[in-house]
């Protein structure tokens, strides 16, 4: 699978912000741009092979990427012909380097982690849409028909959800949009939407329309945007995630239910004390101050406490976070009361449980 990253536009509209480079590199962060973050994304969910294209500061975007020294291996492709035509020019510039699985997004858009991921791996063609959110007057809308995407476009008001430029297409699906790309560009017609392409297909692409509903995706247009999603993002990534932890062997399982949580906010580890791990198995190798530190030294974690039963309830009742998370596990057997008990108190907050599918040889949670 590859990425394909739009990014030749001017950018008119975010004024000063981008009067010297691509719209792409503004900063959302202390630490991020949209585009370095747009990369780190695509690389933790595995995909390494990204085409960019570029415009008027090719120099300029093509530097700052390899200043990331990310391990992603990019092509750039420029549109010269950026100023006089649409992004759908650039898709049949490129044209050479899709033939695969592609996600495509435009080079201003922020989304959630769990965005990208639950795109990225549809088993289908799909479209991110909300359900939740008004229809814009100005930006993509999508006619969807038994769940499926059929139009999409600034004009559509019926029978349609918000929609937001971010796709995961699955080969062949892909390849008819592009050819029709190609059909409307060696016809003359670069200076409209990819969309409008995809619009005469009738359906053809067989794209589902993915429904992320509240959940943190959309373009930065203007300076306003910029400051909109900057705000929503800083709050995404300042929820707090509680997880527990009994062993006193870290192996790649925990590491990877870890790193998985850490995309929801910021992680607090509960650390079982040495009595409540004893209370229904062996007692610890290492007592529960050296678990500890183990824990405290684990990328992502932004916190470590001791919790002192099997029950999460005091330290729930404490930090009160956003997500609590575990496998799916604790749902029958010994651990299924400690599981309600959870359900109840983080409902009296409104926090929420995630529960990821357990695996026999990673060990999540207790």
């Amino acid at each position: 699978m590859k990425a394909l990253i739009l990014n030749s536009g001017l950018g008119h509209r975010m004024g000063v912000l981008a009067s010297e480079h691509p719209k792409c590199m503004t900063e959302i962060s202390a630490s991020e741009t949209i585009l370095s973050r747009q990369l780190k994304l695509l690389s933790e969910l595995g995909i390494n092979d990204v085409v960019i294209t570029t415009g008027y500061f090719d120099s300029v975007l093509v530097n700052y990427c390899r200043s990331l020294d990310l391990p992603v291996h990019i092509n750039f492709v420029n549109n010269p012909r950026y100023a006089d035509t649409n992004y759908i020019y650039s898709i049949y510039c490129a044209r050479e380097y899709l033939d695969d699985d592609i996600v495509l997004m435009h080079g201003d858009l922020v989304f959630e982690y769990s965005v990208l991921e639950d795109i990225v791996n549809n088993p289908v063609s799909a479209m991110k849409v909300s359900s939740t959110l008004p229809l814009p007057q100005k930006d993509f809308k999508a006619v969807i028909k038994d769940g499926m995407v059929m139009k999409v476009g600034v004009d559509f008001f019926n029978e349609c959800m918000e929609a937001q430029p971010l796709y995961k297409l699955n080969r062949d699906d892909w390849k008819i949009w592009l050819d029709k790309i190609s059909e409307f560009c060696e016809s003359g017609n670069s200076k409209v939407y990819a969309e409008n392409a995809l619009n005469e297909l009738n359906g053809a692409c067989n794209i589902k329309a993915f429904d992320v509903k509240n959940r943190l995706c959309a373009e930065i247009d203007t300076p306003e945007d910029l400051a909109s999603v900057s705000a929503r993002l800083y709050e995404i990534e300042n929820r707090t995630v509680y997880m527990c932890f009994s062993t006193d062997i870290i192996h790649s399982g925990h590491i990877a239910i870890i790193k998985k949580a850490s995309h929801l906010g910021k992680v607090i580890v509960g650390v079982l004390s040495d009595e409540a791990v004893a209370s229904y198995r062996r007692t610890p190798v290492l007592p529960v101050e050296e678990r500890k530190i183990l824990f405290s030294n684990i990328v992502g974690i932004y916190k470590v406490v001791e919790q002192k039963t099997l029950s999460y309830k005091e330290n729930l009742e404490r930090f009160k976070p956003d997500f609590v998370v575990h496998g799916d596990d604790w749902q029958e057997g010994i651990q299924k009361p400690i599981r309600e008990e959870v359900c109840r108190i983080v409902a009296s907050y409104g926090g929420q449980l995630v529960e990821f599918p357990y695996s026999k040889d990673k060990m999540y949670g207790l």
